[in-house]
Order: structure tokens, then C-alpha cells, then sequence
């Protein structure tokens, strides 16, 4: 099963999760900018954070053998904040980037006057970009949230087939479908969908212009709910060439439309270096994937060391930095 994971926060997640991915079938994906979990302070942090995007996350990705693009934007959660009002005036730069295959995520939280200004300022990049972009429809009263949404793509002139609606449910996908649009369902442990609820979806609305992603980000979330959608979709009768159309083709046809996407095999590069930085940290390094197997293994792993017995101290350790 090969996989295409179109949303999900690596930044947030560790390189035991990138190995579980890869052993798993995940071979790429695509990280939108969203909310760091707190407010951010000032427009450096976001030139900092778009810089990890384009730079560092794309580096440790491909030490695990997934290829990792991206979208930029300011997200709605933060179009709410006065300081981080200039920072559409600094995605342009980004935009231009060889990685970066989208603007997203933009759209609704609260649906302000300020989300709607923001909102269709990146629409209008988008169009200059001849990129992609990711909606981000809210959590509250999530329909009305939807329809307004759409009402704003309709009037930005962007192409419907270059939109990505995302976070969608059974009370959503019609409209999205109808509007031309993408569909986007981000599958989770217990909010937003789940693999039977999405596997109901694919029954009733076919398999065309449907993204599923995990959507993994800081919360409680899990990078294989791609992996465990396909393996309900086979549980529930549908052929492995529909997973395949759901989980690869899918994403690759509508993310492609950026020009940008890179898919060939991540070539190993185990003493390769960012900035003069590496994902190795101790004498012995972490773990690897394996080499044409589909299994990401080597001499050591990233499993919690063992805890001591009760009664005894564990013994200290120093590894250089």
C-alpha cells in the first residue's frame, strides 16, 4: 500500500513517527502551516517557522525515506491577531519555493471580518502563483462555515479543481463535491472523522476528488490513520487499486497541479547534513529505514530506554551534542 498523507504537521511529531510511517507505506506528504498551539509573538516567529518548512522538516524527512512539501499561509486561528498582520506581505518569497505545492491552511475559525480579509488576500496569491490551496473550514457550526467558504472561493475566480476543502464531514461533503472542489476528510482517534465513518463516505459519494489525510499535528492524533482507513476500505470490499486512487493518485493529482511535486525514491544519505546540522544525536545515532524492504530497522531503535527496578538508580549517561 502506497500512501500520500496531503495533511498532516510533521514538525509536530518525532523521527519515530517518520520510521513508523515509512515501514506503514508513507512515501510523501504535505505539511500545511497552521497554529503553534500559542499565540506566536511577532512576525520573526513565523519567517522562522516557514523557514523549517522549506528547509529543515524537508532535510529529516528524506532521512527516513518521505518526501515532505508543504503549504504556507497565515492561518485563520492567527488572522485574529494585529501582530501577525504583515505576515501575507511575506509569503511571496515562500510561494516561490521549489517545495511548496500550496497556499494553506487559509479559511474560517471564527469567521471574523479579519479571517475574511485574510482569506482573500491568499486566495488572490494563490491565483498569482498558479498554486493549489487548502481551506481550512471551522470547528464550530462547521455547514455554515463550509458554505461561506465556498461563497468566498466563487468569488475569488480561482478554479474550483485548484481547492482543497478540508476537515469535512457527513453534514459537508455534498456541498464541496457539488462546488467542483476537493474533498478533504482528516481522520482522528476521537474527533473530526473516523476510518468507518470515512469508509460510509467513499460508499455513498464515490472516490473521485477525495482526499483522506491524519491530519497529525501536537493534539491527539495518529500519523497511520491513513494506513488504517486503507485497511478498512479493504475490510469493506473496496479493491486495492481504490485504496491506491484514494491514498496515492489522489493526492498526486491534485497537489500536481503545483508543477512541484518530487516523488522518486528518497536517495539514503546517513552522514548528509543541514546547516552543518543532522538528525543524529549520540555516538550510535538513531535508527535508519532499511534498505528496499519496506521495514525501517537498524542497530538501535527509538524505543524508551528500560525503566530500572524498584529500589536502584539508572545508571547516568553522557552522549556528546
Amino acid at each position: 500500500m502506497r500512501i500520500f498523507d496531503p495533511h498532516i504537521h510533521m514538525s509536530s511529531r518525532t523521527t519515530r513517527d517518520y520510521q513508523e510511517m515509512y515501514e506503514a507505506g508513507v512515501r510523501a506528504v504535505v505539511e500545511p502551516a497552521f497554529w503553534l498551539g500559542q499565540p506566536r509573538s511577532g512576525l520573526g516567529s513565523f519567517v522562522d517557522y516557514f523557514d523549517s518548512l522549506v528547509g529543515w522538516e524537508p532535510f529529516r524527512a528524506a532521512r527516513f525515506g518521505v518526501r515532505h512539501h508543504c503549504a504556507v499561509a497565515l492561518n485563520p486561528k492567527e488572522a485574529n491577531d494585529p501582530r501577525c498582520a504583515g505576515v501575507v506581505d511575506l509569503l511571496p518569497r515562500y510561494l516561490a519555493k521549489d517545495t511548496v505545492v500550496a497556499v494553506g491552511e487559509v479559511g474560517y475559525d471564527f469567521m471574523t471580518k479579519e479571517e475574511d480579509d485574510a482569506f482573500a488576500r491568499q486566495l488572490e496569491l494563490a491565483i498569482e502563483f498558479d498554486l493549489p490551496v487548502l481551506v481550512h473550514t471551522p470547528h464550530r457550526d462547521k455547514a455554515a462555515g463550509t458554505r461561506r467558504s465556498l461563497h468566498v472561493v466563487r468569488e475569488s475566480g480561482i478554479a474550483p479543481e485548484r481547492v482543497i476543502v478540508d476537515h469535512l464531514n457527513e453534514l459537508t461533503v455534498r456541498m464541496v463535491l457539488e462546488a467542483g472542489c476537493w474533498a478533504g476528510f482528516s481522520i482522528y482517534p476521537d474527533t473530526k472523522m473516523d476510518e468507518t465513518r470515512m469508509v460510509r463516505i467513499l460508499q455513498e459519494y464515490g472516490l473521485v476528488r477525495v482526499l483522506v489525510n491524519s491530519a497529525a499535528d501536537w493534539g491527539d492524533s495518529d500519523p497511520l490513520k491513513t494506513r488504517r482507513t486503507g485497511e478498512a476500505m479493504l475490510a469493506a470490499g473496496f479493491s486495492a487499486d481504490d485504496v491506491d486512487q484514494v491514498l496515492w493518485r489522489n493526492p498526486v493529482a491534485c497537489y500536481g497541479q503545483s508543477g512541484r511535486l518530487e516523488l522518486e525514491e528518497v536517495p539514503a544519505a546517513p552522514d548528509a547534513t543541514f546547516a552543518g546540522d543532522s538528525v543524529l544525536r549520540g555516538p550510535r545515532g538513531v535508527s535508519r529505514r532499511g534498505s528496499g524492504t519496506g521495514t525501517a530497522r537498524s542497530s538501535t531503535s527509538c524505543r524508551p530506554a528500560r525503566r530500572p527496578a524498584a529500589g536502584r538508580r539508572a545508571p547516568v549517561t553522557r552522549t556528546a551534542r
